[in-house]
């Protein structure tokens, strides 16, 4: 991996560390994890830096806890890519209606997983749209299914 791009993930784990909304933070390679805290069933974030368009996602491989965020999404008929744009419009991107999009599906590894490409806003550098992305990815997901089990219903 380039130096640039550890350098890259460096300050975006300091980021995510500071922001004191994540369990452990592990760095491999190119991938970013950043486990989920508080979330009734083990599920993380990641960060992958690819040469490509860097991305993010939600994994779980518990399906009931994939189930109770597409339970309360279906119930409330809010649709996710929304959500997570008005978490990342929260953190000061500035609004682009339709520049979210997710992709969720069951991977090879077995895993329930909610994934967007990370879109820079115009003159914004790769970390901090990378740690804005995980942020709003983390405020939005917090608020659905079981993700805070210390919520109550």
């Amino acid at each position: 991996m380039p130096e640039t791009n550890t350098q890259a993930l460096d300050t975006i784990a300091e980021g995510a560390k500071n922001a004191n909304v994540f369990g452990t933070i592990e760095q491999s390679g190119a991938v970013l994890t950043l486990n989920a805290w508080g979330a009734a069933e083990p599920a993380c974030y990641r960060l992958y830096l690819d040469a490509d368009a860097p991305i993010v996602e939600l994994a779980t491989k518990d399906r009931w806890l994939s189930e109770s965020i597409e339970a309360e999404l279906v119930e409330s008929g809010d649709k996710l890519d929304e959500l997570i744009e008005d978490e990342l419009v929260d953190l000061g991107y500035a609004e682009d209606s339709g520049a979210v999009k997710f992709e969720h599906y069951r991977s090879d590894d077995m895993e329930f997983v909610f994934r967007s490409k990370v879109i820079p806003m115009d003159g914004q550098n790769i970390p901090d749209a990378c740690l804005q992305w995980l942020l709003a990815y983390e405020q939005c997901f917090r608020q659905l299914g079981d993700m805070d089990e210390s919520e109550d219903d």
